[in-house]
């Protein structure tokens, strides 16, 4: 009886690199309080941002999706042609098709499979696990995975739930083949009953289908779709839900918290980071992320601009074991445990 012909199948995948870019503009509190009717202390105590990177109208999100994905390679020490797949997950990608993964995998050279996933702050990590997946079905050896926000193209600067919060940005992964386990198995999912806790005013129907003639745009309405959160509820279910998908992540992996070298959790508000630090009882041998204090929150760009940063400041870490966790809209949510690079 004839078969069908299979892949190879590789029994292990591993992050072998982060790459990174930052919006060319630091804008400390100070610039957003006045239009929020707000303070900079205020600010900190309630989220611990100080300041955030935006990006100005000559820095696209491409152009961060493509400078994180070759700072990536530089440091893997490979280039396009070595690529068997790019996934972007990001929420701010001007146009719904084509995706912005083709346009990354041009830039780097590549002709591979490249496609866009949209999970917001939990994208990243989707990411991961797909590329991990990929990896070991024997259908890429390297797989380029990018969280990338331009978020401050998405903000009403009037409003106090969410604008005040979001900064730009993209983080980069390269997930390759491995001899030895390197990327464990993903806890993942979403509760879409709370799609609306967090979200954009309008659709674009709406503004389509709009009849601006009977209903003229009002001074000061904002038409162009921003973003907007129900915060208490978002906070309360990050604080307390999240701890249990990362204990789960945890044993999933088959270890314990002491066995961490390192968490990176999407770098929503400090508070959360701080609870959860708690709640999974860490040693305080165990790095903790804080990339929000001077980025604020990046959405998929969050976790691994965190790593990023957490390997340069502190490059003993590599070869530790990170618990890495993303949570946000939709509400979907996603954690894996893997050997930083």
């Amino acid at each position: 009886m004839t078969t069908l012909a299979q892949n190879p199948i590789n029994q292990y995948s591993r992050i072998l690199s982060y790459g990174a870019s930052r919006g060319n503009t630091i804008v400390p509190n100070d610039d957003l309080v006045e239009k929020i009717d707000s303070s900079d202390e205020w600010i900190r105590q309630r989220t611990g941002i100080a300041t955030r990177h935006r990006a100005d109208e000559n820095q696209s999100v491409t152009d961060l999706a493509v400078e994180a994905a070759k700072d990536a390679l530089h440091n893997a020490s490979l280039t396009g042609a070595d690529i068997d797949a790019v996934i972007c997950s990001t929420i701010t990608h001007p146009f719904a098709t084509p995706s912005l993964a083709v346009l990354v995998a041009d830039a780097i050279d590549s002709r591979c499979p490249a496609y866009d996933i949209s999970a917001a702050c939990a994208g990243f990590c989707y990411g991961i696990a797909q590329a991990d997946a990929l990896v070991k079905a024997g259908t890429a050896r390297n797989a380029l995975v990018i969280g990338v926000e331009k978020l401050s193209d998405f903000i009403d600067d009037t409003e106090r739930t969410i604008s005040f919060l979001l900064g730009d940005g993209a983080g980069a992964a390269v997930v390759s083949t491995s001899d030895s386990p390197g990327i464990s198995p993903t806890v993942w999912g979403s509760d879409g009953s709370r799609f609306d806790t967090v979200g954009m005013t309008h659709s674009m129907l709406e503004i389509r289908n709009r009849d601006f003639v009977a209903h003229p745009v009002q001074e000061g309405e904002k038409i162009w779709p921003t973003l907007r959160q129900d915060g208490p509820s978002v906070f309360r279910w990050a604080v307390w839900e999240m701890a249990k998908v990362a204990k789960q992540a945890l044993e999933t992996a088959g270890i314990t918290a002491d066995d961490l070298g390192a968490l990176i959790t999407h770098q929503a508000n400090e508070r959360i980071i701080d609870q959860m630090v708690k709640t999974l009882k860490l040693p305080e041998t165990v790095a903790v992320a804080r990339d929000i204090v001077d980025a604020g929150n990046t959405s998929a760009a969050s976790v691994p601009l965190a790593a990023h940063r957490l390997l340069q400041e502190n490059p003993e870490l590599s070869g530790k074991f990170a618990l890495q966790i993303g949570f946000g809209a939709g509400l979907a949510f996603a954690a894996q445990v893997v050997v930083l690079p």
